[in-house]
């Protein structure tokens, strides 16, 4: 049986050993912050030599949007904040988000608040004046993901094949309703036999979830294109094509 001496021996050992390790952690640290702190300055620096390429060129700016993610700054941050008025791009961005909401608003009747992200794209950059900044489709993903952070409602899905899709409808989807997506992709329509058939489903759980697509207006109910006696559910959002 360990004596008290030995205990006490041990406590010490522990408490020298947790000692060290805090003031190598507390090294390591500051090492880390002033590696940060160089890699700003160096990254501010960047910015103020390269400000009309990264407000002009697209890819030149995700690039750039990219190192800044590396150390956690915000290049889109607040418009007050150093980075909009050294590059303006925190007003880029509001405003890129201001045209997203316009177009998505404009287009609800056609495609029940679901937009595929080319088809938001070219309509954004039609809406927009010939001497401000091109757009790129990253461009309008970084918006999103502020209007996001809002609780507007908008998020934003990978359908099959890639397709990527902009809800901008408050809408919690749910796997049931990705699958349906997924399935829509192909030619923008589906039927309760069809997800039967392709998705191992029982009728009521399509239905179910079909049903409540229509009723927040995603899907559109076609009792006279399809098979005799077969209801279809179209979602022209997942097409990618101008529907005006």
């Amino acid at each position: 049986m360990a004596t008290l001496r030995d205990r006490k021996k041990k406590a010490a050992k522990r408490a020298a050993l947790k000692a060290k390790a805090s003031e190598i952690r507390d090294v390591e640290m500051g090492a880390m912050n002033t590696q940060l702190k160089t890699f700003k300055d160096n990254l501010e620096q960047f910015a103020a030599q390269h400000r009309k390429e990264i407000r002009s060129n697209p890819q030149f700016r995700r690039k750039f949007q990219s190192m800044c993610d590396v150390v956690g700054v915000d290049a889109l941050a607040s418009q007050k904040g150093f980075w909009s008025e050294l590059l303006g791009i925190g007003d880029f961005y509001y405003d890129l988000g201001v045209q997203i909401v316009e177009v998505c608003l404009a287009t609800r009747p056609l495609n029940g608040g679901l937009i595929d992200l080319v088809d938001l794209r070219d309509r954004v950059v039609a809406r927009r004046s010939k001497n401000l900044p091109d757009v790129s489709s990253e461009d309008i993903l970084r918006a999103i993901a502020k209007l996001e952070a809002l609780g507007s409602g908008f998020r934003v899905h990978t359908a099959a094949g890639g397709r990527t899709l902009v809800q901008s409808v408050p809408m919690e989807f749910n796997q049931d309703h990705v699958a349906i997506l997924d399935s829509a992709s192909a030619n923008g329509h589906v039927s309760v036999p069809g997800l039967v058939a392709g998705l191992a489903w029982e009728a009521h759980r399509a239905r179910t979830a079909l049903g409540q697509l229509v009723k927040d207006g995603m899907a559109w109910v076609d009792d006279q294109g399809g098979e005799a006696g077969v209801r279809t559910y179209w979602f022209p959002g997942t097409q990618g094509v101008r529907t005006d």
